[in-house]
């Protein structure tokens, strides 16, 4: 498949189970307790500790992958709450953050609005706390379809 200004890019750094980005034991102590429990539960922090990868190759191979999908400067970042995740690519992976358009697609503002506007359709979406990038990525696609069907008026 070829290019298409119309793909939208969906981004997750939880800190990513498809390219995992060695950090040092003095990185991983650091974090707080939450981080520690739910990247523990899942296995992030052992897979990390086990990569040889390093965040300038994580950053060359995404990059590649999103050349292969998307002119450049032309999908906003989508995902939740990704005001996160594009502090941390500014600084940490600048040239693949450059990649994606200004503009962000956070199904969180969603979430926020129906949060306060309309209760019931924000019960409605069901999570599963996984908290790996993929499943994270997935669940936040549903939940726009979600709000895209139940709380936005499309006609």
């Amino acid at each position: 498949m070829a290019q298409d200004q119309n793909h939208l890019i969906w981004l997750d750094m939880e800190m990513t189970p498809v390219i995992v980005v060695h950090q040092p034991d003095s990185v991983l102590d650091a974090m707080d307790d939450w981080n520690k429990n739910t990247h523990g539960k899942s296995g992030l922090i052992d897979r990390v500790r086990a990569s040889t990868v390093s965040e300038a190759e994580a950053e060359a191979q995404m990059l590649a992958f999103l050349q292969e999908w998307t002119p450049s400067r032309t999908s906003p970042m989508c995902g939740n709450s990704v005001g996160q995740d594009r502090r941390f690519l500014v600084r940490y992976m600048p040239q693949f953050e450059a990649w994606f358009h200004y503009r962000n697609l956070d199904v969180s503002t969603l979430k926020e609005l129906a949060k306060r506007w309309n209760p019931a359709v924000y019960k409605g979406v069901k999570k599963t706390g996984a908290h790996t990038a993929l499943a994270d990525i997935q669940e936040s696609i549903a939940e726009l379809a979600h709000y895209r069907d139940n709380f936005l008026r499309l006609d």
